[in-house]
Order: structure tokens, then sequence, then C-alpha cells
């Protein structure tokens, strides 16, 4: 019998109005990507997005007091406008950091997507709680910046 510890996953469910394909556009445009990622006072000063199978991304995350970081991944599955899953990591990690995977899943509910994010395995709670806290603000802008480009 095999046993699997089930380990520290985030998964969290966002209503965003408008259809799939906008969704994912503003999930995957760099324009757009730079208005909404991130916790809420953050910006992102620099982006860098090669989005195919095995491109990586990089962004240069500012915090409204400190300094710069960044953050980089490669992704591993595109399927527009349904799913979208790359890793992310800290190019300066945190001792409790570790490399982790995002799937974002896009699902066509009434005339609204509903977006459902898991990440994981995290290290620590407070490291799940810390990018549940960031997804949290970073859909609230998604929200807005597709409201917005409608």
């Amino acid at each position: 019998m095999d046993y699997r510890p089930v380990g520290l996953v985030l998964e969290l469910t966002s209503a965003v109005p408008a259809p799939p394909q906008r969704v994912f556009a503003a999930l995957t445009e760099p324009a757009a990507v730079t208005k909404w990622f991130g916790p809420r006072g953050f910006t992102m000063p620099e982006i860098e997005l090669s989005l195919r199978v095995g491109g990586g991304y990089r962004f240069t995350m500012q915090p409204p007091e400190g300094e710069a970081f960044h953050l980089s991944g490669e992704f591993l599955e595109i399927d527009a406008p349904h799913r979208l899953a790359y890793t992310f990591r800290y190019d300066e990690p945190d001792p409790d950091d570790r490399e982790t995977t995002v799937r974002l899943t896009l699902v066509p509910v009434d005339d609204a997507t509903e977006v459902t994010l898991r990440q994981g395995e995290f290290a620590t709670q407070a490291r799940l709680e810390l990018h549940r806290d960031g997804w949290t603000d970073s859909f609230d802008k998604l929200r807005a910046v597709v409201e917005r480009s409608a």
C-alpha cells in the first residue's frame, strides 16, 4: 500500500466577468500581466515572457517599500483558453521557499469565467498563506483589468 502525505497546496477559485478567451489573454499578455499580477500596491517594472511550452518568464516585482525581487519559471502546459501551468520560484528565495507549480483552469459559467488556481506544494503553512494573500489581491486586480478591457 502506498502512503502519500497530503502536502501544502493552495486552491482558490474566482469568477471573472468575461469570456475565457479574454481572461486567458489577460493571464498571458505581458502588458496585461503587469497590471494585475502581485499583491495590492506592488508594481512590475520589468517582465520577460516567452509563452510556449518550455518557454519561461521572469518578473521584477517592486513592493511599495523595500527592494525589488524576481520571480521566474517555465511554462509546462498552454491550452488556450482552458489551462495554463507553469513553475514558480523566487530568484532570491527565502529559506522556506521551494519551487512550486501553478495550474490555472478556466471554465465558462454563464457570462463569466471561473478561474481555478492550484499551487503547491509549499514548504510551510506561512508561505502558503503569503501566496493566498497575493493571489487573492491578484484576482481582484485581474477582474478590474478584464472589466476595463471590455
